[in-house]
């Protein structure tokens, strides 16, 4: 029985777990340092912009057209394994254009959907005014309506995934560092160094072991994941422990050398606000994502919005800077005027994975070794983790990958 460990339990580690669930024969453990949905799955909008986007063909297409049709079967697929329920709106997503925009390019890229089978509508001003009475037009010269896209509640969507992964046999263990790996041991013997576990006991967590694939999807955690060419080994102590079958001695502890990081990858904060209004936004029965000017609308029932995002490279990565979270909500009220009668719920931030000097995301075979990398999303974390998780199952189940 093969064994894969995944490093990493956001909405793509959770999404590779539960596609290689389904593949029978497979041992597979999840760790992560926290529990499901942290990091930047727990601050995204679940916003996915598959046929609205630009691209149109090539391995960032596919891999978006595939998440968009994987949606619509996963969604009733995990509501039904968990009982579990999934906000999400098949309303599609309303992207209002300026004056100035090129509505030329827009034409052009609805007959291009329209022979892809996908639909994109161009309304003018007087439809747009019809359709959502609640937006501002006077500066905007159309909008582009996807009535295909979506958007899903991004923890409800991981939580799920957890528990039907679990259902299907999947281990998880969270409060778990992964500190490296050792490329020197075969791979059928591949040991995992593990550091600050809040596990009560290490016996507790099995030996990790005859790992057949490592895949790291542990978003911005995989910047520090180290790989060594030689064996290693740390001192034992309650807070520091090595799970490998190396001797080790207080006297003459051996430790890893010639280290090297796998990836590179940068945090981009983004931050959002979570609002109630007495009454739903415009028609009461149409009610998709609305964005202008990269701020999205978000409805997520009950007259609650939420709305983001921001794009901002922090030097403290815990906090955002509240003039550009009052910068984004006063984007969205010229466009909305209605949202000026908001309260606020709460305002939120995250760290978004963002490969440097390298396109988004990274999901590829380390050369040499049998560890798969599905990380560094960025701002697609959502929209594209059935395409990945799909693309890290072609890979351990026939060794190749066809997006």
């Amino acid at each position: 029985m093969s064994h894969i460990v995944i490093i990493g339990c956001g909405v793509v580690g959770a999404a590779i777990a539960y596609e290689l669930s389904l593949v029978p024969g497979l041992k597979i453990t999840v760790l992560d340092k926290q529990p499901p949905a942290q990091g930047a799955t727990g601050a995204a909008l679940g916003v996915l912009m598959g046929v609205i986007s630009h691209k149109i063909k090539g391995k960032v297409w596919r891999m978006r057209q595939f998440s968009i049709q994987r949606y619509e079967t996963l969604i009733p697929e995990l509501e039904a394994l968990t009982g579990r329920k999934i906000p999400f709106n098949r309303q599609g997503i309303l992207m209002l254009c300026p004056e100035g925009e090129n509505l030329a390019d827009w034409e052009k890229l609805a007959k291009i959907r329209s022979s892809q089978g996908w639909k994109l509508e161009i309304w003018d001003t007087a439809q747009l005014k019809v359709n959502c009475p609640q937006l501002n037009c006077e500066e905007m010269t159309a909008a582009i309506y996807s009535p295909q896209d979506r958007q899903v509640d991004p923890v409800a969507l991981t939580l799920a995934m957890v528990d039907a992964a679990r259902s299907n046999g999947v281990t998880f263990h969270f409060g778990v560092t992964i500190e490296g790996y050792d490329l020197n041991s075969t791979l059928q013997n591949q040991p995992l160094e593990i550091k600050n576990t809040n596990v009560a006991k290490i016996d507790q967590l099995p030996l990790l072991e005859n790992v057949d694939w490592l895949v790291l999807a542990a978003g911005l955690g995989s910047s520090q994941f180290q790989l060594s060419n030689q064996a290693w080994a740390t001192p034992q102590s309650a807070n520091n422990v090595s799970l490998k079958s190396l001797p080790v001695t207080e006297n003459c502890p051996q430790f890893h050398t010639e280290t090297k990081q796998i990836v590179n990858i940068k945090p981009v904060l983004g931050q959002a606000i979570h609002i109630q209004l007495s009454c739903l936004l415009g028609n009461p029965n149409f009610q998709p994502v609305i964005t202008g000017d990269d701020v999205h609308i978000v409805p997520v029932g009950g007259g609650e919005y939420w709305i983001g995002a921001t794009v901002e490279f922090p030097t403290d990565q815990e906090i955002g800077e509240p003039a550009k979270l009052e910068a984004v909500m006063a984007k969205a009220k010229a466009f909305c005027p209605a949202l000026a009668a908001a309260t606020v719920i709460k305002t939120w931030s995250g760290l978004r994975p963002r490969p440097e000097n390298r396109p988004a995301p990274i999901i590829e075979r380390l050369q040499g070794s049998n560890i798969l990398l599905a990380t560094g999303h960025y701002r697609n974390g959502v929209l594209l983790a059935p395409a990945t998780a799909d693309a890290i199952r072609q890979m351990i189940v026939a060794d190749e990958i066809e997006f």
